[in-house]
């Protein structure tokens, strides 16, 4: 009973443990931080579903990430767009063309490497995992003003870089 329970116990605590970084993945993914945040619940609750079927001493954290990536990929399929042919008008057919977006995001990610790493990072944490001030201040171990100069500063440089 007490081997089951230590078992349960160090499954919750890394699966808390982990959630952050599964909210970063979800954010790339989805590039939404509402999709992302139900990305994250629906893979938390398919961990809790399937807790019996991992096998501890294992990678947790590839296991985790597998279960998002394929939650992420049915949610794509089951919200893949279809098409009454009862009703279907010509213009129905033609969709947006998305080329210009990966080109943006190219031109986004390429002048976000140009940021310093402080910068950068104060950024990612504040903007993508959603963290307090104060908590990039504690994690940085930094000032609460040296965190929003940097947020403040990378958000100016990156306007500038982008034109």
């Amino acid at each position: 009973m007490t081997t089951a329970f230590a078992a349960t116990g160090g499954f919750d605590f890394d699966l808390k443990a982990i959630l952050p970084r599964l909210r970063v993945y979800a954010m790339s993914l989805t590039r939404d931080g509402d999709r992302a945040d139900d990305l994250v619940q629906q893979t938390a609750l398919k961990a809790l579903a399937g807790r019996l079927s991992f096998r501890p001493g294992t990678n947790f954290a590839g296991w985790m990430f597998r279960i998002e990536r394929n939650e992420f990929i049915s949610e794509l399929r089951r919200k893949r767009p279809t098409v009454n042919i009862d009703t279907l008008e010509s213009t129905d057919l033609s969709t947006r063309p998305c080329q210009e977006d990966g080109l943006v995001m190219g031109e986004f990610m390429t002048a976000f490497r140009k940021l310093p790493k402080n910068r950068r990072q104060a950024l990612l944490l504040a903007q993508v995992a959603g963290c307090s001030h104060e908590e990039i201040a504690r994690r940085a171990g930094v000032a609460i003003g040296t965190v929003k100069s940097r947020i403040s500063r990378g958000r100016t440089m990156l306007a500038h870089l982008l034109g």
